[in-house]
């Protein structure tokens, strides 16, 4: 891609936490739910997985509970407005003809989820069960009912078979020994005896009988992924035949997480170790946006639930390394990661666009290291780039979330301070600049 001359922006940054980039957004990803019974959602269950990460690596302080627990209670408040009488949920609530069994079962588990945090009424959730339950057919498959305002946003579940797998995982997740999903189960082995052709269908099928504690059918679905797995350079992913090869299909990003969760929700597999985990994590942190989100809505929510996972069962409080950053014109950086500094977002703009840079590390530890957009998710709106060396005043934000760091101001005289922006007439070394490839990766 060919930039305007001086106008190529990249940052390195580092930090210590898988869930850092996540953590650094918390404004966004612990923000208040809004919109329709779909969107309140959305916004609602990133909240529960980000609490279950710092509450099981014990890094939860008060401040951040104390935030997350209003924001849970509003959503839960507010999704009550779109509940019908039978139990089930939708969009619109009763202004919509009947509940819609995606959404229900989305509300239910993620109430589920919120009980060790908020106050949820259980009655809600067994009104939710029973209402869905009330679709299961007699080969224990569950019909879809309602519609969805936004199709998007209940991710690859398009079909009866991945709606009860669906289903059937969210009921397990509420309850690890539930007698009345052997009926939905029933529907789902036959599928699997099937010929599976869909590759979503089938890695959501593996977490689901992961939670059913079905290890014969589990292992022969990771098995079966496992041969239809893509490899490169130390990251392991699943692909569609039918994705396009320029933009992030928000469906491989899904069906790789529901791999992922299989892998870590039970009694481990031989092949299927945290090694093999942490091929497929190293390929989600690098689809992972500067803000710790995903491609769309329904990927995020599965991705930030299957990375919480690995970060539970690989987290340390031990180790410490020293990154280092350096160009080939004689600059160099160096960024300490250890239990200090394990969530501190550390950030240093890149001078010279298009430019080589050497990237080392020592030490023990994981450390996740992205080249981005500088200050990344510091810069909400026009004009709000906080921090010095950063936009001085109004209109001199090129946009929100792209907030220039000390040097890299968008033109020549806007910074607050001397020696901080290049003067008139200065152009960057090269003329005509490469944007820099944007990626995280996890070293280790």
């Amino acid at each position: 891609d060919l930039f305007v001359a001086g106008s190529a922006r990249a940052s390195f940054s580092v930090l210590g936490d898988l869930m850092g980039r996540a953590m650094k957004n918390l404004d966004k990803l612990l923000a208040m739910p809004y919109g329709c019974g779909e969107q309140n959602m959305i916004l609602f269950a990133p909240n529960i997985y980000i609490l279950n990460y710092l509450t099981s690596t014990a890094q939860l302080t008060h401040a951040i509970k104390e935030r997350a627990t209003r924001f849970l209670e509003s959503g839960y408040q507010r999704e009550l407005t779109y509940r019908h009488d039978d139990g089930s949920y939708s969009a619109f609530g009763k202004s919509d003809a009947s509940g819609n069994t995606w959404l229900t079962a989305f509300v239910m588990k993620s109430f589920g989820g919120a009980k060790p945090y908020i106050f949820i009424d259980p009655k809600l959730i067994e009104d939710s069960r029973t209402w869905l339950l009330s679709h299961r057919r007699q080969d224990g498959c569950i019909t879809s009912v309602g519609k969805l305002f936004h199709n998007g946003m209940k991710g690859g579940v398009s079909d009866d078979v991945s709606l009860t797998a669906y289903i059937t995982a969210a009921l397990l997740e509420l309850d690890a020994v539930n007698p009345m999903v052997s009926g939905c189960l029933q529907c789902l082995r036959v599928a699997v005896a099937g010929k599976l052709e869909n590759m979503y269908t089938t890695a959501l099928l593996s977490y689901t009988f992961t939670l059913a504690g079905d290890q014969q059918t589990r292992a022969a679905l990771l098995t079966a992924l496992h041969q239809r797995s893509v490899t490169d350079g130390g990251t392991r992913h699943w692909k569609r035949t039918e994705a396009s090869e320029t933009v992030l299909d928000s469906l491989e990003v899904e069906m790789t997480a529901y791999v992922l969760l299989a892998v870590l929700s039970g009694p481990p597999v031989p092949g299927f170790d945290l090694d093999y985990a942490s091929s497929i994590t190293r390929w989600l942190i690098q689809q992972q946006n500067p803000y710790g989100g995903f491609a769309s809505t329904q990927d995020t929510v599965v991705a930030l639930q299957a990375l919480a996972r690995y970060g539970a069962a690989t987290y340390s409080s031990e180790g410490a390394c020293v990154v280092g950053l350096s160009s080939l014109g004689g600059a160099s950086w160096q960024f300490t990661v250890d239990q200090s500094t394990r969530l501190l977002y550390q950030e240093q703009a890149l001078d010279r666009l298009p430019g080589d840079y050497r990237i080392t590390a020592q030490g023990q530890g994981c450390v996740q290291a992205q080249v981005g957009p500088p200050g990344a998710g510091l810069c909400t709106g026009t004009g709000l780039c906080p921090g010095p060396g950063l936009c001085p005043g109004p209109g001199l934000c090129p946009g929100p979330g792209l907030c220039p760091g000390p040097g890299l101001c968008p033109g020549p005289g806007l910074c607050p301070g001397p020696g901080l922006c290049p003067g008139p007439g200065v152009e960057e070394e090269g003329g005509v600049s490469k944007k820099p490839r944007r990626g995280s990766h996890l070293m280790g």
